[in-house]
């Protein structure tokens, strides 16, 4: 098989259900907390309920209470099976994990997840990069995921660039999050936003880093800021590191 990029096999197709209703499809990627392996996810998805108004998604009415996860075949990178997750637990107490200060303000969660002897996990490092890029508005970024739930082949992602829209050390809306211009659609929620340089690029310390591949994860994508809007909102490394450090 050709050399592919990492980021290709780090975000997963996610499927939600209620029973066997398919209901809507998404994007996500692993994490390692303290407790192992866990999928972070727009929170969005997994209530099946706007984070604004708490209405229902689906044009059923419908919300999900089971999560199918397409995930890596060990030692094959072109292989996915199927795993099906229920979201909630026998006194339908949800089995996602919230930002341990934000809750249920923040519109990312944290999903534990098995480890099944023929599954390989390639997560994404959610703490500070030892070199962290220099990020600033107008630089290209990549949003990898499933727009409208349709994939490069396979299960591989659709990458879809687009530019920072704000400075990335402001909180948009007095949240951690950034904004970014971007042509995004359904089905890319939960996409890991990366900042990807080849060849020349800047630290944020303001060295210049001459030759090799960069590849920063940036956050999470959220959604757009309007339905008639390209500006998308991404929620930053920083906070998602916090959940996922606090899963013990």
């Amino acid at each position: 098989m050709p050399a592919i990029e990492i980021q290709s096999v780090q975000s997963l197709f996610i499927e939600l259900f209620f029973n066997d209703t398919r209901l809507s499809s998404g994007t996500g990627f692993i994490a390692t907390a303290p407790c192992g392996a866990v999928l972070i996810t727009n929170r969005h998805n997994v209530t099946g309920r706007r984070q604004d108004n708490n209405q229902p998604m689906s044009s059923t009415g419908g919300v999900p209470n089971k999560m199918r996860v397409w995930r890596n075949v060990k030692g094959n990178l072109a292989g996915w099976n199927a795993f099906d997750y229920q979201l909630y637990d026998q006194n339908d107490d949800p089995k996602w994990i919230e930002h341990p200060t934000l809750g249920s303000a923040a519109d990312f969660v944290a999903v534990k997840m098995d480890m099944p002897f023929n599954i390989e996990t390639y997560p994404y490092d959610t703490a500070e990069p030892k070199e962290p890029l220099r990020i600033r508005p107008a630089e290209i970024v990549s949003v990898i995921g499933f727009p409208f739930g349709q994939s490069a082949g396979g299960y591989f992602p659709i990458w879809v660039s687009g530019f920072i829209a704000s400075e990335i050390e402001i909180d948009y809306d007095s949240k951690p999050q950034f904004l970014i211009d971007c042509r995004t659609r359904p089905g890319q929620s939960g996409s890991p936003v990366v900042a990807v340089r080849h060849g020349m690029s800047q630290a944020k310390n303001g060295d210049i880093n001459v030759g090799g591949d960069h590849a920063e994860l940036l956050g999470i994508y959220s959604g757009r800021i309007n339905e008639k809007s390209d500006i998308g909102i991404v929620w930053k490394r920083q906070a998602i590191n916090q959940l996922v450090r606090s899963i013990t």
